[in-house]
């Protein structure tokens, strides 16, 4: 409950997510930066949901000599089909987010077939929390009360070229700086 013990939230090229990202760039007023074309296809799942999982898998083992693999995610989306959810998400309390596109500083192509299959958890009773726009308000709100401790430089350009495998700065001496 002591806000110095916040768990971590990372939106930087090397270690954040992409949602978490676009959140920050809302809730700071600047565009929302898709790389390339934005096709790229992710899982997703909500923390309270890779618990439940966890857990449901050990209630219901795996008979001896059964291989199983359960597939950790309950919603598929694009980069692009992600941002505009954010865009869509702040336009509904009349605030305006815009979509760039920047060059893709990843080695990955810009669409891909992506049909994994996530039902073994569901069949067990997982009771998925879906990405809604009350979930990304909540954290744009989170991100506006701490935007001081926010790098823009992390918001700008990428400053990984995942082509290259070098960094144009590195991200641990910019943490090393902050106060």
């Amino acid at each position: 409950m002591h806000p110095g013990l916040a768990t971590r939230f990372d939106y930087d090229a090397i270690w954040g997510t992409v949602l978490n990202r676009f959140c920050v760039q809302a809730a700071l007023g600047l565009p929302l930066t898709v790389y390339g074309k934005g096709g790229q296809t992710r899982g997703f799942l909500d923390i309270r949901d890779t618990v439940a999982c966890v857990r449901l898998a050990l209630e219901h083992p795996a008979a001896e000599g059964e291989y199983r693999v359960f597939n950790q995610f309950t919603e598929q989306f694009s980069v692009k089909a992600l941002a505009e959810k954010v865009r869509q998400a702040r336009a509904a309390h009349g605030l305006k987010t815009s979509i760039v596109h920047l060059p893709n500083p990843r080695v990955e192509r810009e669409e891909h077939y992506y049909n994994a299959k996530h039902q073994k958890l569901l069949d067990l009773g997982l009771q998925p929390h879906y990405l809604g726009d009350t979930l990304i308000e909540s954290v744009i709100e989170t991100v506006e009360r701490y935007s001081s401790r926010v790098d823009p430089v992390e918001l700008e350009q990428p400053n990984v070229d995942w082509r290259r495998r070098a960094s144009s700065a590195s991200t641990s001496t910019r943490l090393a700086q902050r106060p």
